[in-house]
């Protein structure tokens, strides 16, 4: 910041208390306030941890769907991590956007974790080092990143006001340690505060966002508040810079009377606005001439290079769990027909619910895409539904009657029934937030559409929100209530909202003009900026038997069956923790029928965390795909060809049952969530429990095989020190291919509480055939140090133990600690 310090410092001092004040809160739900007359433009802020999505959640703003977060974390690979956030950051440029809002690092403390899947791993260190990369390569592009929540925000339930309970030394080594990663080795320029409350403080009030995050970290960029995390005049005390969204918040007008009774001391609020200057200046949104940029020029044209780092993208982090026989890769020219089974087939998850949702151009489904290879050979089933709330009514289907084009006309209308704001929209899927659109002033939302469906089709037909509707089939009333709130906070509700149908028939060829009605009166505070619909079919579940006889009936005498497994948003989304990890549906029951009569299946899991799989044991192929992005189905065929190897390694164990999770509890008591089990969660849990596990920690399978020679390092170190185990490796197989090779430490004995072994480096290792490579692991001493008031170091013997995971060791190296 040096270079900046005279010119930031001089502005400063030409600012009205007023103005240092205002820039302090939001503009809008997107945007910070511009300052002209120092040359300051508004700042664009975006959700963004797995694709960009700017400004508006608008189907007709497109954006790049890139693989979850658990997906990215299954890479292993700064590489890849680094090239994800160039991705980002081309995306935020095309779209305008100045910061991204991600990386997502809090941990998989437990697989119940709704938001589970778009963070990266159970493990501090590997979180930590993916994020540096991820952070580096969208900053190194001049856009800013920011690490996501600050701290301790490892569940949903009650996440406004649940207070997490944690000792100092868990905090320390576990849950802070990526933040400190992106921070000291990523150099990020924002840091996110988290809604929740650590040991008895509200975090955007917390004295963490000095010690450690300024004072040992050296961070000098802003701390952006989760959206309405900001509730006092105590967090602009604390080191909580901005205050999300605007442009009505807590401080404002009280905040400057604060400064001036002196409750408040006006070098905090100076501090404040240097860094958002400083911020500036990094996304070129500051000038030095006094005048203020242009805004950044938008565009709706992905480009090509995007959407095929997304395809390699879902490549190199799907997870290979189970191969036997060698199923994979397969010859499809060496089969007759094959079998496709799966609602997520069809209707591929892509990406998870919430902040993480974009709206991508195009999406290719495993079904698209095994089609285009396979021909009439492919044959496909539903099998069991996966469906939750509404889907949309399908675009080829639908025209806007004022424009002749696909989609539906939306009428915005006044207290007196008169429309006074229009919009031509491409989906019956529909969303407003931050958008530009008079939502606000609206008293009620009419949306017409008229519906050709391709065939003649019986559906429990509705709409979808918390308020009261009147929808009609031409010109007949068929549905007219208030669709009671589900009692979700409102930002859930608002992405997963209430819904409400009635049986309807519809002929095929014949077209039904659709008209809903909404009321939006009586909508106060976030409500009223934002508002969601849906017009669609319900899925139909009591058809649920008929499905999985079609789907058996199909899978006989096929060569060869793939069976697409997968979640939907009422089990894996933001604003809600999970219930139970089996597959919702009657999946498991589709694949045990299926067996019954082929056993050559594979089973695709599309979700973006553990689910129970008792089935495992018995189909030769389990692909662990996550939700892969836009280019899924591509990938897919890719890696179920040979054409690519599945590069994915687990960045969380997988559980045989519920019963035997070490780490469970996501759920408040009183107000309350006790992280008692210190420092050990993940594969550190299971390994203290003893547990049987489905899937290790960094298991993942190739399609080559590996030789392991032996591990070399130093015989002692110091505590300041850096150094390297080095590790030939052979690729022994008839193929290109990765793996990777994982250092873990164990000291077992230790006069303090410590995992049984835990990962302090690991290096992903490509090679072809015949040939050898040498992995270099790089290892801080840090990580053989614990927190007691402190960094501290036992001296003494640790054991250096190399694997492909944490349960497969294939050798061992002694060191010393002086």
């Amino acid at each position: 910041m040096s270079e900046y310090s005279q010119r930031i410092e001089a502005l400063v001092a030409n600012l009205t208390l007023s103005e240092k004040v205002s820039l302090l809160t939001g503009l809008d739900f997107w945007n910070t306030l511009p300052l002209e007359r120092i040359g300051l433009r508004s700042m664009l802020l975006s959700d963004g941890p797995a694709g960009v999505r700017g400004e508006f959640w608008d189907e007709r703003d497109n954006s790049l769907n890139l693989p979850s977060g658990t997906a990215l974390g299954s890479s292993w690979s700064a590489e890849l991590s680094y090239q994800y956030g160039q991705t980002l950051a081309s995306e935020a440029e095309r779209k305008g956007v100045d910061v991204v809002l991600g990386p997502t690092i809090n941990l998989h403390r437990s697989p119940f974790g709704g938001r589970h899947f778009e963070c990266l791993s159970e493990d501090p260190l590997l979180t930590g080092s993916l994020a540096t990369s991820f952070v580096r390569g969208i900053q190194d592009a001049g856009i800013g990143a920011c690490p996501k929540h600050f701290v301790a925000n490892d569940f949903e339930t009650e996440r406004f006001t649940a207070n997490v309970v944690v000792d100092e030394r868990t905090l320390r080594e576990v849950y802070l340690r990526p933040f400190e990663d992106t921070v000291v080795h990523g150099k990020a320029w924002t840091i996110m505060s988290a809604y929740n409350s650590v040991n008895g403080v509200t975090m955007t009030e917390s004295n963490l966002l000095e010690t450690p995050l300024r004072t040992e970290w050296g961070f000098d960029g802003v701390v952006i508040s989760d959206w309405t995390a900001v509730r006092s005049l105590e967090a602009a005390k604390a080191e909580q810079d901005l205050a999300m969204p605007g442009p009505i918040g807590p401080w404002g007008d009280a905040l400057i009377a604060a400064v001036r009774s002196g409750d408040v001391d006006e070098s905090a609020i100076d501090r404040k606005v240097t860094r958002l200057l400083l911020l500036g200046i990094r996304v070129g949104a500051l000038s030095e001439d006094g005048v203020a940029p242009a805004a950044k020029q938008r565009h709706n044209e992905i480009s090509t290079s995007n959407v095929a780092f997304a395809r390699k993208a879902a490549i190199e982090t799907s997870v290979l769990l189970t191969n036997r026989d060698s199923i994979l890769p397969i010859n499809f020219d060496n089969l007759g027909r094959i079998a496709l089974i799966g609602n997520n087939a069809l209707l591929a998850r892509t990406q998870g619910g919430g902040s993480a949702t974009v709206m991508p151009k195009t999406v290719v489904s495993p079904v698209e895409a095994l089609g285009n290879i396979l021909g009439e050979k492919l044959t496909y089933s539903i099998g069991a539904v996966v469906q939750h709330g509404l889907a949309e009514l399908p675009r080829r289907e639908i025209v806007n009657p004022a424009t002749g084009e696909p989609g539906v006309l939306v009428e915005f209308l006044d207290e007196n029934g008169h429309v006074f704001y229009t919009e031509n929209r491409a989906s019956t899927k529909l969303m407003w937030l931050g958008s530009g659109a008079p939502i606000e002033k609206a008293n009620s939302l009419r949306i017409t559409t008229d519906f050709t469906p391709n065939e003649s089709r019986s559906e429990l037909f509705g709409v979808a929100n918390a308020r009261h509707n009147r929808l009609t089939l031409n010109g007949k009333v068929i549905l007219d209530a208030l669709i009671p709130r589900s009692n979700l906070e409102p930002f859930s509700e608002l992405l997963d909202p209430p819904f409400m149908t009635v049986p309807q028939d519809f002929s095929g060829g014949q077209t039904a003009q659709l008209v809903v009605e909404a009321d939006l009166q009586n909508r106060v505070g976030f409500e009223a900026e934002a508002f969601s619909i849906t017009l669609g079919f319900e899925a139909n579940r009591a058809i649920g038997d008929s499905l999985i006889y079609e789907a058996v009936e199909n899978s006989k005498n096929a060569d060869l069956v793939i069976v697409v497994v997968g979640t939907n948003a009422a089990v894996e989304s933001e604003g809600h923790d999970r219930q139970s990890l089996q597959l919702p549906g009657r999946q498991d029951e589709l694949v045990e029928e299926v067996l019954k009569v082929n056993k050559n299946v594979v089973v695709v899991v599309n979700a973006g965390a553990p689910v129970l799989m008792p089935w495992r044991n018995g189909v030769k192929g389990i692909l662990l795909t996550y939700f892969a992005g836009q280019e899924m189905g591509n990938a897919l065929v890719d890696i179920l060809t040979g054409a690519a190897e599945p590069g994915g390694r687990l960045p969380t164990t997988w559980p045989v049952e519920e019963s035997s999770l070490p780490v469970s509890n996501c759920t408040p008591t009183g107000g309350q969530i006790l992280y008692e089990e210190g420092i050990h969660i993940g594969y550190r849990a299971w390994l203290k429990s003893g547990a049987e596990t489905a899937f290790d920690f960094g298991h993942g399978l190739g399609y080559t095989t590996w030789e392991f020679g032996e591990a070399s390092g130093p015989a002692a170190i110091n505590p300041d020190s850096e150094f390297e185990v080095t590790i030939p490796v052979t690729n022994t197989g008839a193929r290109k291919g990765k793996t990777v090779v994982q250092v873990y430490a164990s000291k077992t004995d230790s006069l303090i509480d410590r995992p049984v072994r835990w990962l302090v480096g690991f290096a992903e290792v490509l090679a072809g055939p015949a040939e050898t490579a040498v992995a270099n692991v790089r290892v801080r001493a840090r990580e053989f140090a614990h927190w007691d008031k402190g960094w501290r170091y036992e001296e003494g013997h640790f054991e250096l133990q190399i694997g492909t995971s944490v349960s497969n060791i294939f050798a061992r190296h002694s060191l010393q600690i002086v």
